[in-house]
């Protein structure tokens, strides 16, 4: 069972041919926008539109918001496009003006004192995959606790709040949207080891949160 699972993994390598094929068909699709042809973009929304309201809803916690910004960020794309260099991908591009704009509704939130908490609805994402394999990387974890209780993600969420920005932040980032150390890096203007170690720190400030009983 075990080795036919493995089996079945993508490997590496499709994972960057995967990766290379998507860059190649958004710098496509930036060669035809700045052309003339409009359509293009409407290609982009269709591509990236649900993963960056996904990345936002986890930000800010409720869909309301998460699709205000989801729809300013691709506004703010469409007026920026033309002067888009390429010296990243379009995507790492499209999901640093959406963690931008994020960050920017989330520090206002918190200046007016708004009764809202800024929390992480459950589930985690979209389709309930974040596990606790995804957020707590331990050579003691098994294959059976990727079933996760609703317990467990109950209380994941309810940590998450507890956890400042930065490290909120970064954890969606590599565990919700999957994005490597690269990809972070750019999206948040740091450096790959700052990625690497604040992840670290992320990690253990929430398994600190969690308490015993989940570690």
């Amino acid at each position: 069972m075990g080795t036919t699972a493995k089996a079945l993994s993508p490997s590496k390598t499709d994972i960057m041919t995967n990766k290379a094929q998507e860059v190649a068909i958004d710098r496509n699709l930036v060669d035809r926008f700045k052309g003339g042809d409009q359509a293009a973009f409407d290609e982009m929304v269709s591509r990236y539109w649900d993963r960056i309201f996904v990345m936002v809803k986890q930000l800010l916690g409720n869909s309301q918001d998460a699709e205000e910004v989801t729809q300013d960020a691709f506004i703010r794309a469409h007026r920026g496009l033309e002067n888009f260099r390429g010296d990243s991908a379009f995507s790492t591009w499209l999901y640093q003006i959406a963690t931008n704009l994020a960050r920017n509704k989330y520090w206002y939130w918190w200046r007016r004192k708004r009764d809202k908490s800024v929390s992480f609805d459950q589930p985690l994402s979209e389709d309930g995959t974040m596990t606790l394999t995804d957020v707590f990387a331990s050579d003691a974890e098994s294959p059976k606790q990727e079933a996760v209780t609703n317990e467990f993600v109950d209380r994941v969420a309810e940590c998450m709040k507890m956890l400042n920005t930065k490290h909120r932040e970064i954890l969606v980032l590599r565990n919700v949207q999957n994005l490597s150390y690269e990809e972070i890096a750019n999206v948040l203007g740091i450096s790959v080891g700052t990625v690497k170690s604040r992840i670290a720190r992320a990690r253990e400030g929430l398994r600190e949160k969690m308490g015993k009983e989940f570690q």
